[in-house]
């Protein structure tokens, strides 16, 4: 996996107690920002990235030479519109980006942790994030927003911190993952692990790299991540460059080979032991369980304004589990909104250009800053 050259860290010098049981300290976490803070320093947004995203949220990716992962949303003049809002994109605790992960020496023996990397949680990933408010002189944040895995980390962030931002945007996503979910990140786990290159965790040490088996994982999530219908109008049976089937186990059709593509450019920019430990996070999330089993106590101290997106095509994170969010929040009174967007591009429809998806999300942010700033007045 490529390693980024230069990246903007803060080091976390007090103790985070994981939920694992496990402390650590002194741990770097890599942020990127776009836009400027202002002098009231009430525009901050944080931007919470979903699986196999990163801090390059906008502009150019620097490990990768393509486009960050939401340039449709966010830059001048777009959705979350950079040159009003000041926006922080962090990557996740166990990420392989800059931030404290799997990839980083043990302090305790002077190796690359590999598998001796403490297991973590959505929890602990908005906890490290947290701390780059007060390195940053943000009070209170304007808005915390993210999709899929992202939008746990919104509903975390919320609970933890009830009264660090005016709104908040979860976007296809869930209070606590799925038996189906859990059953799809597992086989992308076995598929990790079974490549003899995997070598128990520790392939860094012995310059291996099981990159069969990463490729594998990506390839079965990325089905995920789309809609039948999509894949049906974009791929359906045709033929890869051929006019009749060839008998054999290559690539015959087009959608065998967008799938192949996917998961070899996927391992150049990603590590495997993080794609195990974030799925991991992402499995052990049940935001419900850490409230008793009612999913209303977790927002019960906040007046945070909530507005949560669902696509009609997305299958992972069906409209059904978005509304519980919403039903929960109605439970306690508070201020949400919610929209279903029409999309036949399945769950990746918010990284994707949806005019509807983005114009929902510009309106609500515009419309709410607006009420903010007349309420100082």
């Amino acid at each position: 996996m490529n390693k980024l050259d230069k990246v903007n860290t803060i080091v976390i010098e007090k103790t985070l107690k994981l939920d694992c049981g496990k402390s650590i300290s002194n741990f770097p976490i890599a942020y990127e920002t776009y836009g400027k803070l202002n002098e009231n320093k009430d525009n901050g947004i944080l931007v919470f990235h979903a699986l196999t995203g990163d801090q390059f949220a906008s502009g150019i990716n620097p490990v990768t030479k393509k486009e960050g992962w939401w340039s449709y949303a966010v830059g001048p003049g777009k959705a979350i519109d950079t040159n009003k809002y000041f926006v922080i994109c962090a990557n996740v605790l166990g990420g392989c980006m800059g931030s404290y992960g799997p990839s980083d020496i043990n302090p305790e023996n002077k190796k690359i942790f590999g598998t001796d990397f403490p297991v973590i949680t959505i929890n602990d990933m908005v906890n490290a994030q947290y701390e780059l408010l007060d390195h940053l002189n943000i009070e209170k944040l304007f808005s915390v927003i993210g999709g899929s895995m992202g939008g746990m980390q919104v509903l975390q962030f919320i609970s933890n911190f009830p009264d660090k931002s005016h709104t908040a945007i979860p976007i296809a996503c869930t209070a606590s993952h799925s038996a189906q979910n859990i059953a799809l990140n597992e086989l992308g786990r076995q598929s990790i692990m079974a490549d003899s290159d995997w070598q128990n965790g520790f392939y860094e040490e012995k310059n291996k790299s099981p990159a069969k088996g990463l490729s594998v994982a990506r390839m079965a999530a990325h089905i995920t991540y789309l809609s039948k219908k999509g894949l049906q109008e974009k791929f359906g049976r045709k033929l890869q460059e051929r006019d009749d089937l060839k008998f054999s186990f290559d690539a015959d059709f087009q959608i065998e080979s967008y799938l192949r593509y996917q998961g070899s450019v996927f391992v150049d920019r990603f590590d495997a032991n993080s794609y195990l430990y974030i799925t991991r996070a992402m499995d052990y999330f049940d935001l419900t369980k850490q409230f008793g089993g009612n999913l209303s106590k977790a927002f019960q101290k906040s007046n945070t304004k909530f507005f949560i997106i669902s696509f009609t095509s997305d299958w992972l994170y069906p409209t059904a589990e978005n509304r519980e969010i919403v039903i929960a929040l109605n439970s306690l009174g508070k201020d949400v909104g919610f929209v279903e967007i029409k999309s036949d591009k399945g769950h990746d429809s918010f990284l994707l250009d949806v005019p509807d998806f983005l114009s929902a999300v510009k309106n609500f942010l515009n419309t709410s800053y607006g009420k903010i700033n007349e309420k100082r007045i």
